[in-house]
């Protein structure tokens, strides 16, 4: 089990915070990990461990890929979870971040790697980072649901306790893990349109990224994401305009979104409704993988 973890350098860490997010079912939209991505980018991290992944994925389930370097070798990139450090400038503590795909095997054993290492760095807190497909439109700012499991932890961050109940995926298994540590922990979760569902959406990384911002105390630089959410607010507008029935689904989504702001003051919505929204997609999905099973 050692050698499924590979630590090339140990860094010198100060009162580390981790933010983790993961490919996969906990990232909708992938904005997830393009809001990782990018605070890894923007931060100049440095990569100094990762999981063997051959022990942890199907690889006819999560295939690695193939590309060429200069037009002539081939090279294979395999399924990856790293960690990174970085010291943003102004901020004063170090940030390890923890970039993924969710696993399709040994489940525990993975976690028990991550926590593993996560303790011996001597990490304060962990944050995830996740979205979910919801009734929300692309041309409004993506709404952001904070939670925590740890009474003390909803306190001082001002989110809001956990009352989800249903299938959960490895970012649900970590906060378990970290739970039984005694390592405080928060998922920060964004909701995406769900009729663009294969388009990544910057606009919803810009929303995490500042949510992030906010509980470490941090003003993230979130400009190139901003220009990049704008663009894609016009791309899709401009495909949802060509039909008729979804330019009319949207612009009903837009009036229950203003209609709430107007009446709740801005009010994010709840994670218990965030939560309905995911048990309903999840609900959907289902049906959907049976009618085709019965066709086949």
């Amino acid at each position: 089990m050692a050698g499924d973890l590979r630590v090339h350098r140990r860094p010198q860490l100060t009162r580390p915070v981790l933010i983790a997010a993961f490919r996969g079912w906990n990232d909708g939209a992938q904005a997830a990990s393009l809001a990782a991505g990018y605070l890894a980018k923007t931060w100049e991290a440095e990569r100094f461990a990762d999981l063997d992944p051959e022990n942890f994925f199907d690889f006819q389930a999560t295939r690695p890929h193939v590309s060429l370097e200069e037009g002539v070798t081939r090279r294979i990139d395999w399924p990856d979870t790293a960690f990174y450090h970085a010291r943003p400038e102004g901020l004063d503590r170090d940030v390890v971040l923890l970039l993924g795909i969710e696993p399709n095997l040994r489940w525990r054993t993975f976690t028990e790697l991550l926590i593993g290492l996560v303790g011996e760095l001597g990490v304060e807190m962990m944050i995830t980072l996740g979205a979910l497909l919801a009734d929300v439109p692309h041309t409004r700012p993506a709404p952001v649901t904070g939670s925590a499991s740890d009474p003390e932890l909803v306190r001082q961050l001002g989110l809001s306790s956990s009352r989800y109940e249903g299938p959960t995926g490895i970012v649900g298994v970590l906060h378990d893990a970290c739970r039984r540590v005694d390592i405080p922990s928060a998922s920060l979760w964004a909701a995406v349109p769900h009729y663009v569902s294969l388009t990544p959406s910057p606009r919803a990384a810009v929303a995490l990224c500042e949510r992030l911002g906010s509980l470490i105390g941090f003003e993230i630089d979130v400009e190139e994401l901003e220009e990049a959410a704008q663009s894609y607010e016009e791309q899709v507008s401009e495909a949802v305009a060509s039909d008729e029935e979804t330019a009319s689904y949207v612009e009903e989504l837009e009036r229950r979104v203003d209609s709430l702001e107007e009446e709740e003051e801005g009010e994010l919505p709840t994670g218990d409704s965030i939560a309905a929204e995911l048990t309903r997609f999840l609900r959907e999905r289902d049906e959907e993988d049976d009618d085709a099973a019965r066709e086949q």
